[in-house]
């Protein structure tokens, strides 16, 4: 008797370790998935009309810069140093407001983008779980160059573990 209630005990904590070790697990190529979606082709196209508009204007500011300059240059002899230390100044002063100008625009893009595609992303991956649950899959790993997991409804080991530590 004392044989088959072990057996039977045996048999239960092998059934149910059995299927902790039976996971589905599924992949997608999260990269190739969100860049084929078309509200990131949207996104892109917006991105790309923000930057030319930035490069236009940088574009001429610099115009503007190197008209002074050969002007500043040809008259230089016929002004005094005062004069021409003062234009230095201002030329000095519009390369500074070009530079910044080009950093402000290389952040106001990045920012444009980080939130333009955020939603887009958080979206994707909703409808990741939401299709990962639906046909029972307990991770979904990315495929992409670099991966990661997108999705984990499996059993979490850590609280095991460190109590197995003692942590």
């Amino acid at each position: 008797m004392k044989y088959i209630s072990t057996l039977v005990i045996t048999l239960v904590l092998m059934l149910s370790s059995a299927t902790y070790a039976q996971s589905k697990v599924a992949h997608i190529d999260f990269q190739k998935l969100v860049s084929e979606m078309p509200s990131v082709l949207a996104a892109q196209e917006e991105i790309q009309k923000l930057e030319k508009d930035y490069q236009t204007e940088i574009e001429a500011s610099i115009k503007e810069y190197q008209t002074k300059l050969q002007s500043y240059s040809a008259e230089a002899e016929s002004q005094t140093d005062v004069t021409n230390q003062a234009r230095q100044q201002e030329l000095a002063g519009m390369e500074q407001n070009i530079q910044q100008f080009r950093q402000t625009a290389a952040q106001d893009i990045q920012k444009k983008q980080a939130d333009l595609l955020r939603p887009i992303i958080e979206n994707a991956r909703a409808k990741i779980q939401e299709v990962a649950k639906s046909q029972g899959f307990d991770y979904v790993i990315d495929a992409s160059l670099g991966g990661a997991l997108l999705m984990s409804e499996g059993k979490d080991l850590e609280p095991d573990v460190k109590r197995a530590l003692g942590i």
